[in-house]
Order: C-alpha cells, then sequence, then structure tokens
C-alpha cells in the first residue's frame, strides 16, 4: 500500500508539474504572437527577439516558438490574439493588476470576474489600481556566484546604476534589477555578457503604493487569491501591491 500510495503522490506532482508548464509554454507562445504582429524577423523587431529570447530561457522547444510566429504574422489562420489588463481588489485591502493574453476578450473578463467573486475579491475599474503601480523593466538573471559572492555586490551595483538600474535585490542566485521604461535592454544585455543566465526580462507593474502584510492568516489569502488568478489560462501575469514580510 505504501508504494501504491508513494506512486500516487509521485504521478499527482508530475501532472501539476506538467500543467504549470504547460501554462508557460501557452504564456510564451501567446506572447511571441503578440510580438510577431509587428513583423516576424527577430533581427527587426527588438520585441520579439524578446519573447523568443525569454521563451527559450523556459525552453519552450523551437517548434512552439515557430508556430506562434507563424501565427502572429498571418501565415497560419486563427483568432487575433490580444494582451490587456484588468484590475481588481482583494484580501485585506490588497490592490491587483491582472495581465491577459487571449484571443476572446469576452470570455476572458466573464471568467475573471466570476473567480474574483468567488474568492472574496472585487472587480476594480482599471484607472483605480493603476495609479498605485509604475510600469517599469525588469531583468532577472541567475549565477552561481551571487551564493558566495555578495562581498562584490557593490561594484556590480555601480555598474548596474551605469546602465540605467535603479533598483536591484538578491535572493539565493538571482538577481533582479529594476528599471525606467528604456532601459532593461542594456541590464539584459550587461548581466548577459558578464556571464549571467537571463531568467526573464521585459517590461512589468511594479507598486509604488504598498500594503505591508505580516500575519500568516491574511498572507495565505493573498497568496491563495493570486493563485487562483493565475490558474486562468488567459492570465500571463499578476500583480499586486501587497508587501509579505516573514
Amino acid at each position: 500500500m505504501s508504494g501504491h500510495s508513494k506512486w500516487h503522490n509521485i504521478r499527482v506532482k508530475k501532472t501539476a508539474a506538467d500543467a504549470q508548464r504547460g501554462k508557460v509554454f501557452t504564456r510564451h507562445a501567446k506572447l511571441i504572437e503578440i510580438a510577431a504582429q509587428r513583423g516576424g524577423d527577430a533581427s527587426m523587431n527588438p520585441s520579439l527577439r524578446t519573447a523568443i529570447d525569454n521563451a527559450k530561457a523556459d525552453s519552450v522547444p523551437n517548434a512552439n516558438i515557430e508556430r506562434a510566429v507563424k501565427k502572429g504574422t498571418g501565415e497560419l489562420k486563427g483568432a487575433m490574439m490580444e494582451e490587456v489588463v484588468y484590475a481588481a481588489m482583494g484580501p485585506v485591502g490588497t490592490a491587483y493588476l491582472i495581465e491577459c493574453l487571449t484571443d476572446n476578450k469576452n470570455r476572458t473578463l466573464s471568467n475573471l470576474k466570476t473567480v474574483i467573486n468567488k474568492n472574496g475579491g472585487t472587480f476594480a475599474e482599471s484607472s483605480s489600481v493603476l495609479w498605485m503601480f509604475r510600469r517599469a523593466g525588469v531583468v532577472a538573471a541567475r549565477n552561481e556566484k551571487l551564493k558566495i559572492e555578495n562581498g562584490k555586490l557593490e561594484e556590480l551595483e555601480l555598474e548596474l546604476i551605469d546602465f540605467g538600474a535603479e533598483d536591484l535585490e538578491v535572493n539565493g542566485d538571482i538577481l533582479t534589477v529594476v528599471t525606467d521604461l528604456h532601459n532593461w535592454t542594456q541590464v539584459r544585455d550587461f548581466l548577459k555578457s558578464n556571464g549571467y543566465e537571463i531568467v526573464s526580462a521585459g517590461l512589468k507593474f511594479v507598486p509604488t503604493n504598498k500594503v505591508a502584510i505580516s500575519d500568516p492568516a491574511s498572507s495565505e489569502k493573498v497568496m491563495r487569491f493570486m493563485e487562483v488568478l493565475e490558474e486562468d489560462e488567459d492570465v500571463s501575469e499578476v500583480f499586486t501591491n501587497a508587501e509579505i514580510t516573514e
């Protein structure tokens, strides 16, 4: 019985991991498709080049990438993919911006409203939430040396500032750098040329008006709310102004 139970647990975990990987691949395909609408030549389309680089960093197969480019350029027929942003208020006064990639905005909006209402949130007008965030460049890069060379971070920080970095954070072997709207590509290229593996790079919503949360019950509510939003197949990314402390 114990062997059966162990296999069952492994199978459940693998199924969950496969589902998550599938969602990641789908998200990248949609981003590539949207970028390719402005031209299918990555050497002439910086947005497409970035989308492809990010997809490859997540091990998206080349066949998936090529198919997404063809859909974006119209070589493969299908409904046009769009990027839309919705907003919500969630547990303990936290705010959320929900980035979606969809070929059917009515379906996406209806599904999101249902999920938000069922989980204690309130659908909101984007304008009532957008002021709590700013659009910024965010580059996340991995380097094993970060674990043992934190003493050299000050030198790296000075170099990154020269390339437009406004803020940075180290978590294990991951360095996250925030820039303005225009300098993230320079930071990405600098880190890449210095041996960093780019985990992700692009424009994101960064909170400017944060809500600090320290008690476990509230933290759990916030994390669960984000989880149910992210489970929707059209949701690309969820941004919150919740700042969960230890």
